[in-house]
């Protein structure tokens, strides 16, 4: 759910409990409703900072109201440290793309000629979901 007032739905969904889990691949403004909008021994996980307005900071005696945790997830270091994750991975997401039964979200789709476009676009953070830049027609 990423909504303006996202923080009083999820209360307003949950009667005022909040939620186990945010994965918080946004940051920026969000993360301090992010981190209100947990239930008591909530995880809050920190994926990326797509907003693009730097890197959030944590009061923490926010976490020890309700003994939440901030975790970060860092997908590279967790697959630098183990060797075979990412090929155990992609065997069993490659058949699951193949089928349909993950679809990647495809936001923008580029021509090669159009590949500096492309990498504009996305540092300038105009693109949604995955770009792709067609090699052949």
């Amino acid at each position: 759910m990423v909504i303006d007032g996202f923080r009083d739905a999820i209360k307003e969904l949950t009667g005022g409990v909040g939620v186990d889990v945010v994965v918080d691949v946004v940051g920026g403004d969000l993360f301090t409703d992010s981190l209100r909008s947990l239930a008591p021994q909530g995880r809050l996980m920190v994926v990326g900072f797509a907003a693009g307005q730097g890197i959030p900071e944590v009061k923490v005696n926010r976490l020890l109201l309700n003994n939440v945790d901030v975790r970060g997830v860092g997908w590279g270091a967790y697959a630098m440290a183990q060797a075979t994750y990412m090929q155990e991975q992609w065997s069993r997401l490659v058949p699951m793309m193949e089928s349909g039964v993950v679809k990647p979200p495809i936001g923008a789709t580029y021509a090669m000629e159009d590949f500096g476009q492309a990498l504009v676009d996305m540092d300038e953070r105009r693109t949604l979901g995955k770009s792709v830049v067609r090699i052949r027609d």
